[in-house]
């Protein structure tokens, strides 16, 4: 490249540069300010980017799809994060992960020769895994946070499902002892470990004292859980509610069914760890347990002569 075909790059760069820093803050002196007393603790990437992640998500929001808002809404609902993260920020986010990444690695990996020999001046191609790196970096960065919400859905679902027979049970107690649903879920919510299960019922009591109907607060309960095993609490109690049955009956049987569905998956979990065992068996154990006890047997054949 010629100094004046050099100069033109740097000076397009740098403007690039310039406008980039511009928007930039921009975006951060209009970002939203939101009260932050209803909103929960945002996770440590979106605290640490500052208004940042705020002021791009504002920008983004408005151009995002309607079908990408609402599964980006969806996922952050299911994952316990709707009143930390709006769906823009989580855009905003893998973006600036993403460049973030890439930036890094790029400046890790220099533009090197090709050819390392100081004699052939000529070969001064740059390195041909700059950019396929830069390019994964990138993708890497821009994935990162969806993977990290969908592993924190998915730890939130376990807590849920592992508290879940124990809430049934405050709740079973508690309605054959004389108190109606609301009362019942109260005692679930004062009595019961702390959790994502606690916060989702304390949530319906709340919906419910803000004037929704309880088989709405309920509904919403099963939306933002995606497990079968609310979803059929839910439909039980919203049908026993409307034909007016009594409930101690359905909840005793649907915590009795959530405890054998809790042994059923123990069990099945535990079949499974010697399939898991298999592969550290072959590569660890058994060459070590073989070295010990054919050691002694090669030193004696080698000792008798019969190796050499």
């Amino acid at each position: 490249m010629s100094d004046p075909e050099l100069l033109i790059v740097l000076v397009a760069f740098a403007c690039a540069a310039v406008l980039c820093v511009l928007w930039l803050r921009q975006v951060v002196l209009h970002a939203p300010v939101k009260d932050a007393r209803w909103r929960d603790k945002p996770p440590l990437l979106w605290r640490a980017s500052g208004p940042l992640v705020r002021g791009m998500g504002a920008s983004i929001e408005p151009m995002m799809p309607a079908r990408l808002s609402r599964r980006s809404t969806t996922l952050l609902r299911q994952a316990g994060l709707d009143a930390a993260i709006t769906p823009g920020e989580l855009i905003a986010g893998q973006m600036l992960a993403a460049i973030v990444l890439a930036a890094l690695v790029w400046w890790v990996i220099p533009d090197a020769p090709i050819d390392a020999d100081p004699s052939r001046s000529g070969n001064t191609a740059d390195n041909p895994w700059s950019m396929p790196a830069v390019l994964l970096a990138a993708s890497l960065g821009a994935f990162w946070p969806l993977a990290w919400i969908r592993e924190h859905r998915a730890k939130r679902l376990r807590r849920i499902s592992r508290a879940l027979p124990f809430y049934l049970d405050i709740v079973t107690l508690s309605v054959e002892s004389g108190t109606n649903l609301t009362g019942a879920l109260s005692h679930a919510v004062a009595k019961g470990p702390a959790g994502p299960l606690q916060a989702e019922l304390e949530r319906v009591l709340s919906d419910v004292r803000a004037g929704r109907t309880r088989a709405e607060a309920l509904r919403a309960l099963a939306d933002r859980i995606d497990l079968p095993a609310i979803a059929s609490w839910v439909a039980a109690l919203v049908s026993a509610e409307r034909q007016g049955s009594s409930l101690g009956p359905i909840l005793r049987a649907q915590a009795e069914q959530r405890r054998q569905e809790r042994f059923q998956l123990a069990e099945k979990l535990a079949m499974r760890a010697p399939v898991k065992m298999l592969f550290p068996l072959l590569v660890f154990i058994f060459p070590c347990t073989f070295v010990l006890l054919l050691f002694p047997v090669a030193v004696r054949l080698l000792e008798e002569g019969l190796l050499r």
